[in-house]
């Protein structure tokens, strides 16, 4: 009988494969943009709102309603904004959530509880720690869910600048971290803040949602068909009661994420490029817009530090976020067999914990909804969200600048292609033809440096026996 083989063991954050490493640089660099018109958005609200003389534009613009009443879809601006731009974020975030359930890191259970788990752990040690802040300090309880919630098109801004070299692993695990968030967030949101439910407009979404995945499963293509019927699908899921976005995210999860033979990308790939440039240039920064124009002042700020409810939030996003992810990462390596990439240390998986503790987007719509008919407390938790996310993006920057040197010398590993055949040497050590392209090339650098010595050998012998040369007629007296 033959004894069993032993199983490697699984290395955590070790080296994405070639095709996700070309996904994840290509969503790295589109949800960059994003971040960065999300925060030139965010910085324009809090001038709009702060400056005296515009403030009162702010809240106009703000309040105005429009809409068809009879549908009761007569909403301010910042509510078209919060529950209709934003469910086209929530729309992709189901294409991504997908595509990562068949074809990405979810797509294998073991590699999945990475993820999974850090990202419940750094959901719930931050509502945890609100919790505690809350029951001490005698606060209300109503805002636990606002800091669980990570913003991924900031936290890659802030990534962006100062992260260039970060290795791709990590990037990867910030990325799926974010998605996995995504997901129970939207949970969140429709489990704990659904007051009362219409079950009539809840039906009609329900069949809305019905025809749109046999539409989909028949192969109909068209704009025309798909997005007037995706408008009645939000209206109905609106006036259910249930929060709108939740409809975004049905029809993202809708979309088939796979290719077929005759396919170069899925439908799910396909209708994401097209409309995500919409969800992080427009959706998104306009909600940021509406949403982040809270009225900040040093006594506004120094309420942030005293209240519990804002408190609890800065404390959540800055500490809970970093210890719950770098704990749920930690104790996924110690009690399974997975153990830390080579290339990388602890320190560096706890930097990535402290970068997501930039809530912005979901954080500030959470907050919306739990503190909803109190304004005087959801702007000071909304400023709480910025202060949290603020101090967590400038402790994050402390710590991945502290690595960077080793993170340029990995990158510059991940980056190398001296065959010049536009795919990275590390990703081509196992086949017999790159170690014969290299040595052709080798070869042929052998043989110029072999003909250079010649000419160099040749060119010194003729100096010296021009100089010997010159000594022979100079052997007479002056």
């Amino acid at each position: 009988m033959t004894a069993p083989r032993p199983t490697a063991a699984r290395k955590v954050l070790g080296r994405l494969s070639l095709p996700e490493r070309n996904f994840v640089a290509d969503a790295l660099r589109t949800e960059t943009v994003g971040g960065v018109l999300l925060l030139i958005a965010a910085v324009t609200a809090l001038i709009w709102a702060n400056v005296p003389a515009l403030h009162d534009s702010y809240e106009s613009v703000s309040h105005y309603h429009f809409g068809p009443g009879a549908l009761g879809l007569h909403l301010s601006v910042a509510h078209w904004a919060a529950d209709g731009l934003l469910a086209v974020f929530f729309f992709v975030a189901g294409i991504e959530l997908k595509r990562e359930l068949v074809a990405g890191d979810l797509r294998d259970p073991k590699a999945a509880a990475l993820p999974v788990v850090a990202a419940l752990c750094g959901m719930a040690v931050p509502a945890l720690v609100y919790t505690l802040t809350n029951l001490t300090g005698g606060g209300s309880l109503q805002g636990w869910a606002v800091p669980t919630a990570t913003d991924i098109a900031f936290a890659l801004a802030v990534l962006a600048v100062i992260g260039t070299s970060l290795p791709s692993a990590l990037r990867a695990f910030l990325l799926t971290l974010a998605v996995v968030d995504d997901l129970f967030a939207i949970l969140i949101i429709a489990i704990f803040f659904t007051a009362g439910i219409d079950f009539v407009a809840l039906a009609g979404a329900a069949v809305g949602l019905a025809v749109f995945w046999l539409l989909l499963r028949k192969g109909v293509r068209g704009w025309y068909v798909y997005v007037p019927l995706a408008l009645v699908i939000w209206a109905l899921m609106y006036n259910s009661g249930v929060h709108a976005t939740i409809a975004g995210v049905a029809m993202g999860l809708m979309l088939r994420c796979t290719t077929r033979e005759d396919e170069k990308h899925s439908p799910g790939e396909h209708v994401e490029h097209l409309v995500r440039p919409l969800s992080a240039g427009l959706a998104v920064p306009l909600f940021a817009l509406f949403s982040a124009g809270v009225a900040i002042s040093g006594g506004a700020l120094g309420d942030v530090f005293t209240k519990p409810e804002t408190l609890g939030v800065v404390l959540g996003l800055v500490v809970g976020k970093a210890v719950g992810i770098f704990g749920g990462t930690w104790l996924t390596a110690r009690f399974t067999r997975a153990s830390l990439s080579d290339d990388l240390a602890w320190p560096d998986v706890f930097a990535v914990a402290s970068l997501a503790g930039i809530g912005f987007t979901v954080s500030l719509l959470i907050g919306e909804l739990a503190f909803d008919g109190n304004q005087l407390l959801t702007d000071e938790v909304k400023a709480a969200v910025l202060v949290g996310s603020v101090i967590a993006a400038l402790g994050a920057t402390v710590l991945l600048k502290l690595r960077n040197a080793r993170y340029r010398r990995m990158y510059e590993d991940e980056e190398r292609d001296e065959d010049l055949d536009g795919i990275p040497d590390i990703y081509e050590q196992d086949e017999p033809s790159y170690h014969l392209r290299m040595a052709e090339i080798r070869e042929r650098k052998a043989a110029e440096h072999r003909r250079l010595a010649e000419v160099k050998a040749a060119e010194r012998r003729g100096l010296a026996e021009v100089a010997g040369g010159a000594g022979e007629d100079n052997d007479g007296p002056a």
